[in-house]
Formats: C-alpha cells, structure tokens, sequence
C-alpha cells in the first residue's frame, strides 16, 4: 500500500475542524441569536408574521376551484396560504368548499374542534354558505349552523380569485383584530371582580 491518498482503495473520513469558539465578550447580534435558535429547531415569532395554513375540506364542485388556487396559474403562495394541511391539527383556517350533507356535518364539526386555537373558517360556494339550490332535507342549509364562519365566498362555483379575494379579506380581518387563544373569560366576569 502506498501512502498517496489518490491510490488508496477505500477513503477515510476525516472529522471536519472545530468551529472557533466566539470571544466571550463579543457581543451577539440578532442575526446570530436567529441563527442558534434554528439550529436548534425552535423559532419563535409574533402572530402577525405567521402564515395561514388552510385545511382544505372539499365535498363538491367548489372543491376543484379550491385546489386550482394552488396551481401556478394562480399561485396561493403569493398570499402566505399554500401549505394546505392534511391533519387538522396542524391547520389553521378551514375551507368548507361545497354542500354539506346531514351526514357530513359532525365530521366536519370534529375537525374543526381538532385545529388549534386561534382558528378561522370560510365558506366557498353558495351551497356550503346557504345550501343553494339544494333545499332539501338532506343538505345543511349553511354551514354557520355547525361551525362559526368568518368569510363567506359567493358563487357557484365561485372563481379561485374569489376565493384568493376572501382569504385576502381574512387576512385583513386576523390583521385588525386582537387574536386570543382559547376561551377566555370576560374582565368583568373573573373570580374577586367588583
């Protein structure tokens, strides 16, 4: 065996250097301490810079709009809402997109019950808003009477840029708005209050 690393028949991994210990009285930027805490896998930030994560529950034609906001002709991710979930547990607004049966409405309310709180619900479509044509027995004539809702979206089907303006429109709406999380109770109504 020859010592040239080039004619060695298998390769040795050498550990890569140390990195240099910081001065101890350098002072840390922010960048650096950005840096450190993704490293670790943890970052924390304010409400208002964190993007939506929709839930998408498709039941009907308004469904293939909801998917089309996705695509590139439309392109969701310009508006911070294209990273749709497949778990409620890890979305935060829910896109009832279609009719709601009789059948399908305790599903959809377990759902909504399993995302985290601060949670946000819009209706797409004329019949997951108020039934539309089907007034029947078997539809839910709206589907405010399950779930609160905070953006209704008109139409049947309603365009993808329906759907962009309404999640814009939310967006707006979360923006001007104090978020709380979980249920809280009033000031006035708390144990000791005068």
């Amino acid at each position: 065996m020859t010592d040239d690393p080039k004619l060695q028949p298998f390769r040795t991994l050498a550990p890569p250097p140390s990195p240099a210990a910081p001065p101890l009285l350098e002072p840390r930027t922010e960048e650096d301490l950005i840096r450190e805490e993704l490293e670790r896998g943890i970052l924390f930030t304010t409400m208002d810079s964190v993007a939506i994560w929709p839930l998408g529950f498709g039941l009907a034609c308004c469904a293939i709009e909801m998917m089309a906001i996705a695509g590139p002709r439309f392109d969701i991710s310009r508006f911070g809402a294209e990273v749709f979930r497949g778990s409620p547990r890890q979305a935060d607004l829910m896109i009832v997109a279609g009719r709601v049966s009789v059948k399908m409405a305790p599903v959809l309310r377990q759902l909504y019950d399993q995302m985290p709180d601060p949670k946000w619900v819009i209706s797409m479509g004329a019949c997951a808003s108020c039934g539309g044509v089907f007034n029947n027995y078997a539809i839910l004539q709206g589907v405010d009477k399950i779930v609160p809702v905070d953006v209704y979206v008109p139409g049947c089907p309603p365009r993808p840029e329906g759907l962009i303006h309404g999640i814009m429109k939310l967006q707006e709406k979360i923006l001007a708005s104090r978020v709380e999380l979980g249920p809280t109770v009033p000031k006035g109504k708390r144990k000791g209050a005068a």
